[in-house]
């Protein structure tokens, strides 16, 4: 006789963000299954409406990225076997996001910070000026590397219970961008920067209670990276103060 099929009980959210609720549906077990393996089969097999987002399967674009019974991960890269509650998964979009419809989560508020915080590059030079030499041993230049693999997966915003608290703060992603620009020697433009991440919603308001840290997929470090922007502000506000 042979052994029944084992199965998972997956409850994912379906709606916008207007409402919703919680559908639980019987997914087959498989041997080294992903999450994102058993939104795909509900997807295919069970309910074709099934909204989610994906693209690489393989931890590069972090467009995966759900609530795994609370968490914040990758769906991609994180196993069903490691995560399972005896059995059991609960799948919701990212927290701290607006829902477009399911597991898909509006990530306009996420960049919209990036660009608050002055996120993008000030180039300090022309492209017909020849290529500046970076010492890629000097510290500062070893703090901007550090943060340079930062996917914008948003992981680390949804993780973030300042976020969730408080709508106006930048978030940790946002504040790691504008600390690793202003290390970068390349960066033309450094008070400014500080001036967008020390007003309201910005460095200050973090509680460094580390979940962003704690979650982060790439092993980033984005609450050490608020401290230094914090200690930055703080350095900049008293030299205006001195200078006045």
């Amino acid at each position: 006789m042979s052994k029944p099929e084992q199965t998972l009980d997956v409850t994912v959210w379906r709606g916008t963000a207007a409402g919703g609720e919680l559908e639980t549906h019987k997914v087959p077990a498989r041997d080294n299954q992903t999450v994102l393996d058993v939104v795909s089969w509900i997807q295919h097999h069970s309910d074709p409406t099934l909204t989610y987002r994906f693209a690489c399967r393989f931890g590069m674009c972090g467009s995966c990225a759900m609530m795994v019974n609370g968490i914040p991960r990758w769906t991609c890269r994180t196993h069903v076997g490691k995560v399972a509650d005896e059995g059991k998964l609960t799948i919701e979009p990212l927290r701290n996001l607006p829902v477009i419809k399911d597991l898909a989560a509006d990530m306009d508020p996420f960049f919209d910070k990036w660009v608050a915080a002055e996120g993008l590059h000030h180039p300090t030079q022309s492209r017909q000026d020849p290529i500046e030499p970076i010492d890629a041993t000097t510290p500062a230049r070893k703090q901007a590397n550090a943060g340079i693999e930062c996917i914008n997966c948003a992981v680390c915003y949804a993780a973030c219970d300042t976020v969730a608290g408080n709508p106006e703060y930048l978030g940790p992603a946002a504040l790691q961008r504008a600390w690793t620009l202003l290390n970068d020697s390349r960066d033309g433009a450094r008070a400014t920067i500080l001036d967008a991440v020390s007003g309201a919603g910005g460095c200050h308001n973090c509680h460094s209670m580390g979940s962003c840290t704690q979650y982060c997929p790439n092993e980033l470090d984005p609450m050490s990276a608020i401290a230094g922007v914090k200690r930055e502000t703080v350095r900049h506000a008293l030299r205006r103060r001195k200078d006045a």
